[in-house]
């Protein structure tokens, strides 16, 4: 069976793109984010992930208002990105595991999820940026990815409790995949931040730390409130938390706990609060 050997998340700004791109890591602005990764960097060098399921969100580039799936699995054999107007770099195609995104898709199907399939897939810099930041000295990240959009952008959106759900179901998949590949499940966005209305530049330290804590201590905390709760306390984009939220509920597996590798959290970072956070899976 697959091994299914912890969690990523991080912050995906567009401004990050930028930064990597212009050499930016050690300016004053942009180091207490930068230097977040290196350890886990480290950790990845020890463990060689094969296969990533990166949990993200859409922003338009493959989906847009008029047609809005709340969950949809990418089942190709590549992805591409393309220019989405921030200046940041068009990476090369990223490789897909059609493999484990059909055995994804169908456990979903059969665990009554109803998703969005597909087999040719876009995907932006919600799913690119982790993975260049993440393995920085590769100009493609050397892992197959499988890609599953959650809704963050039109309401209504998945309640906390659904994605929850659907981010057990797929950790029971990975369990139940018969291969012999390592595989990492990754979680991109967030975390508290508005970038409209009134109440932009809205930042929430106190609620994000203690979503971070509960990540290792007690997943299912954040499945108490409902959208317009997360809205209030984390921004209209802040509910980006969701996909955090997703990726530590795949590593459940039947209450087998977590153990912190490292984590990071900076503000603001271009009116973010920022996080980045590896988890690994005990046995």
């Amino acid at each position: 069976m697959a091994t299914l050997l912890g969690g990523l998340a991080t912050s995906h700004i567009p401004a990050i793109g930028n930064a990597i791109a212009k050499g930016w890591q050690q300016e004053p602005y942009w180091k207490p984010f930068f230097d977040g990764f290196p350890p886990i960097h480290r950790w990845l060098e020890q463990v060689r992930p094969e296969v990533v399921v990166v949990f993200y969100n859409d922003h338009g580039l493959n989906f847009f208002l008029d047609k809005m799936p709340t969950f949809a699995v990418g089942a190709a054999a590549e992805y591409r990105n393309a220019d989405e107007g921030w200046g940041i770099p068009t990476l090369p195609p990223l490789a897909g595991c059609p493999e484990l995104s059909w055995q994804i898709i169908r456990h979903l199907v059969a665990s009554e999820f109803d998703i969005v399939t597909c087999q040719e897939m876009l995907v932006d810099h919600a799913c690119s940026l982790p993975l260049k930041l993440f393995w920085p000295t590769h100009e493609v990240a050397p892992v197959q990815i499988v890609p599953i959009d959650i809704n963050t952008v039109q309401f209504p959106l998945p309640t906390a409790r659904r994605v929850y759900q659907l981010g057990r179901a797929v950790g029971e998949a990975i369990a139940a995949w018969e291969s012999d590949k390592r595989v990492l499940v990754m979680a991109t966005g967030g975390l508290s931040h508005q970038l409209e209305g009134e109440r932009a530049g809205f930042i929430n330290k106190a609620f994000d730390q203690q979503f971070l804590e509960s990540m290792v201590s007690n997943p299912e905390w954040a499945t108490q409130f409902s959208d317009l709760e997360l809205v209030e306390r984390a921004g209209t984009q802040g509910v980006e938390l969701l996909m955090w939220l997703a990726m530590r509920a795949a590593l459940t597996r039947g209450g087998a706990g977590v153990r912190k590798v490292h984590g990071n959290y900076h503000i603001p970072i271009s009116n973010t609060a920022t996080g980045v956070l590896a988890l690994e899976c005990l046995a």
